[in-house]
């Protein structure tokens, strides 16, 4: 599945533009003319970089693109990047301080804003690497639906394997229940939170039995969860 980029910006023309060259390179977009929506949709879906117009006209009801940046990092660990008119060094300073990883001033290069996506979603792969290498020392077998960690092994049903496989992908990014029934139950079965929340509690019991390790799996009231070592 190709990467899913999201892209908040009020001019409809530059959208346009953005998202064509994006699709052109293979990545999925979801547009958002505005703020509303914004924060309900990235709780929802996974997206793996978002584009942030700085100056959004609806500023006043869902925030600015720097209010929308902060707000994001209250749950997600995403790459962004700030797509603005403001060239003052002072507002490039004010969005990588509070959570942006990257800033693009206007007018821009289309290509130029597709090689700086590219190197945000490679240097956000590459971390995840290093934090499921470096950090925990533990393998996933999906033919035997085992989680290998220090030459011990836990057995999961199916759908364990399924929830922490997903969580596993993206360390630190909190998926909500419902993102997680539309990856695990690919029959699009009716499935309730309460049934995700029983499938969590039975996987933090085996990890803790097995491996001593029941932290893993961090909750996040009101939004969901999440795969972080600490």
């Amino acid at each position: 599945m190709s990467e899913m980029v999201v892209i908040v910006e009020d001019e409809i023309k530059i959208a346009e533009i953005i998202r064509d060259y994006l699709h052109s390179y293979g990545y999925q977009t979801q547009y958002f003319a505005t703020g509303e929506g914004v924060m309900d949709w990235l709780k929802n879906h996974s997206a793996d970089c978002v584009l942030l117009d700085v100056m959004l006209p609806d500023a006043d009801r869902f925030g600015d693109g720097m209010a929308l940046c902060k707000a994001i990092r209250d749950f997600s660990q995403v790459p962004i990047m700030m797509v603005t008119a403001r060239i003052e060094e002072i507002d490039r300073i004010l969005g990588l301080e509070i959570g942006a990883d990257d800033y693009l001033c206007k007018p821009f290069s289309p290509r130029e804003l597709v090689a700086r996506v590219k190197a945000l979603l490679r240097r956000n792969q590459l971390a995840k690497q290093e934090l499921k290498t470096d950090e925990v020392d533990w393998r996933l077998d999906e033919s035997t639906y085992q989680i290998h960690f220090n030459d011990r092994h836990v057995e999961l049903s199916a759908v364990e394997f399924e929830i922490m496989r997903t969580l596993s992908d993206k360390p630190g990014q909190i998926f909500s229940r419902s993102q997680l029934i539309d990856r695990i139950y690919h029959d699009h079965r009716v499935v309730s939170d309460r049934t995700i929340d029983s499938h969590i509690k039975k996987l933090r019991q085996k990890l803790s039995a097995g491996f001593g390790e029941s932290d893993w799996i961090h909750s996040v009231y009101g939004v969901g969860y999440k795969f972080q070592v600490v």
